[in-house]
């Protein structure tokens, strides 16, 4: 493309070889460390964050080449032939990004091309590069601005006339895009840059432009943007699943935090009745506090009886957090009807086999007798209770039961236990011990938290060096822990205010 001269400003100097060089030098290395992040990039095409990340780093690659060849021609100077003052039609640039930046890296050939109208003779002028990004052959000839607008997308034909006609009328410089329409059938995206030429009347003589095919750019610049929406619209529907969840957990789970006394009903405690001192704790998940799927519940019974259960499902989100609120509303109606612990369990195991969301569940069941302070209990694949007495502590033997969901028809056994008063049971789902933690088994640190229990006097007590131990952050799932402390006969010991 020859290189105009124009009326109205001073020929442009040439750049300092050394800066372009040692600009050229850092889009190089910047160029492929990007492309190491994008070839590194796990692959998951589900996946709307990687969607996005690796539309990133594509749109940063095109964007580099482009730089890189801009470079190059920086670099190489003025053309020969543009020193003098009437353009040397003959002379062409060869565009330099055909040299790519690194590797044979660089943009394709045909990117970018030239082209010069004159207005006076009507020739034509275009460089062998835009006869590719047009699908040309250079028998064919080039087009006229007559005939451009043949090959342009229908909808942008409004665009390119005003940026012609603006420039040819007003002497306006040209820089906009526009879609061409290949003859086989292609449709790409140029920009367009160029300005009048003027002769020494200071009239429109010709016009010059420089054409670059942005479609790859174009293409990852729209992937980066609806990758992005893909992204945000998980989010939110995350975040609302987040909410709901929350609020089924609210709306299910016991309202009561802190401790909580379960004795008779219909008021204060009787003389030959053992009270219960309650307290849970529920320890989220650091990454997603609301998993949906751990459970406690404690709950007095028409019969006097207290229920006591803990449980998690697999799953996690809407999924489980529905499937746990159906499982304990279940068990809590069994519960009301007198259903005991063991064959209780049959039936919910029943309930989530044929379940249009199966899922496995690990359960502990129980029910505490105040005036004979028998602990009943089954468990479905869940660990058995602690109970801590005069200063020790020991694991209670398990009866059998496999896991809810696991096999239909499963029978469960039911154990019995008489507790004493003063004695505490814990009951906790699996996860209070955080990953990479080295200490020891859920079960090893509780019991060897013996003698420090064995200086509470209350289960919220309990239940805070249960915290205390096992910390609150970095857990990778959720996890809950509750203390019963069996009172004497007729204690009626007033309880610390509830804590949040």
């Amino acid at each position: 493309m020859p290189s105009p001269l124009f009326a109205d400003r001073p020929a442009p100097q040439p750049p300092e070889r050394g800066t372009v060089e040692a600009l050229i030098s850092q889009t190089r290395q910047l160029r492929g460390e990007v492309d190491a992040v994008r070839r590194d990039t796990e692959p998951d095409d589900d996946d709307a964050l990687w969607r996005w990340q690796r539309a990133l780093c594509d749109l940063a690659v095109h964007q580099l080449d482009d730089l890189g060849a801009h470079l190059e021609e920086l670099k190489a100077g003025r053309p020969e032939g543009s020193g003098s003052a009437e353009p040397a039609r003959e002379q062409h640039p060869v565009p330099r990004h055909r040299q790519g930046i690194q590797n044979g890296a660089g943009p394709a050939p045909g990117r970018v091309g030239s082209a010069e109208w004159d207005l006076l003779t009507d020739e034509v002028s275009w460089s062998d590069e835009l006869f590719e990004i047009f699908g040309r052959t250079s028998e064919s000839g080039p087009l006229s601005l007559d005939e451009l607008p043949s090959l342009v997308f229908a909808d942008d034909h409004t665009l390119l006339t005003a940026m012609v006609t603006e420039c040819l009328i007003d002497g306006k410089p040209i820089d906009g895009e526009f879609r061409i329409v290949r003859p086989d059938g292609r449709v790409r995206t140029l920009h367009m840059t160029g300005e009048p030429v003027v002769d020494t009347d200071g009239c429109t003589a010709s016009m010059w432009a420089v054409l670059r095919d942005i479609s790859e750019l174009r293409r990852s610049e729209r992937a980066v943007r609806d990758s992005r929406d893909s992204l945000h619209r998980e989010q939110d529907i995350a975040q609302t699943e987040r909410r709901l969840v929350g609020e089924l957990q609210e709306a299910v789970l016991p309202s009561w935090r802190g401790s909580s006394r379960l004795a008779a009903r219909n008021g204060a405690a009787a003389p030959d009745v053992a009270a219960l001192d309650v307290a849970v704790r529920h320890l989220p998940s650091a990454a997603d506090p609301l998993t949906g799927r751990n459970w406690y519940d404690a709950l007095e019974l028409p019969d006097g009886e207290t229920l006591l259960t803990v449980g998690e499902l697999t799953g996690q989100g809407m999924a489980a957090a529905s499937s746990m609120a159906m499982a304990l509303g279940a068990l809590r109606g069994m519960a009301v009807a007198g259903i005991e612990p063991g064959a209780l369990l049959g039936h919910l195991n029943q309930l989530l086999d044929t379940s249009e969301q199966p899922a496995l569940g690990s359960v502990l069941c129980s029910r505490y007798n105040p005036r004979t302070r028998t602990f009943a209990w089954a468990q479905a694949g869940h660990p058995a209770p602690l109970l801590f007495r005069d200063g020790t502590g020991r694991v209670l033997t398990p009866p059998d039961g496999v896991l809810l969901g696991a096999t239909s028809g499963a029978a469960y056994e039911q154990a019995d236990i008489r507790l004493r008063p003063g004695d505490l049971l814990v009951l906790y789902t699996d996860g209070l011990t955080r990953e990479g933690d080295t200490t020891g088994t859920d079960r090893d640190r509780l019991l060897a938290l013996a003698p420090r229990l064995a200086g509470t006097r209350t289960a919220q007590e309990c239940a805070r060096a249960v915290v205390e131990e096992f910390g609150e952050a970095e857990r990778t799932d959720g996890a809950c822990v509750m203390a019963a402390r069996v009172g004497g006969p007729g204690e009626t010991t007033e309880l610390p205010e509830d804590e949040g």
